[in-house]
C-alpha cells in the first residue's frame, strides 16, 4: 500500500477531469448524495432565480457582502 503522500502525488498528478471524479467518489464516500435534498434544493433554486428576475427581492453584491463582513470582524 501506498504511503498518504505518495498517494496524494499521484492523484494531483492526474489530469483535471479524473482528479475531480476522484474528489466526487470521495465526498460521497464520506456525505452519500441524498436525492431528497437535493431536489429540495434544487427547488429553493429555482424559487429564488424567479423572485431575482421578477425583481421581487434585492440582490448585494458579493463584494458588498465581504466588504461589511470585514468591517465588522475589525471593528
Amino acid at each position: 500500500m501506498l504511503q498518504t503522500e505518495e498517494l496524494l502525488n499521484e492523484i494531483i498528478s492526474l489530469p483535471l477531469d479524473i482528479r475531480v471524479q476522484f474528489i466526487d467518489r470521495l465526498l460521497n464516500s464520506i456525505q452519500p448524495i441524498n436525492e431528497e435534498i437535493d431536489k429540495l434544493w434544487a427547488d429553493e433554486a429555482e424559487i429564488r432565480i424567479k423572485e431575482i428576475k421578477s425583481k421581487k427581492i434585492n440582490t448585494v453584491s458579493g463584494e458588498e457582502v465581504f466588504s461589511k463582513i470585514y468591517k465588522r470582524l475589525n471593528s
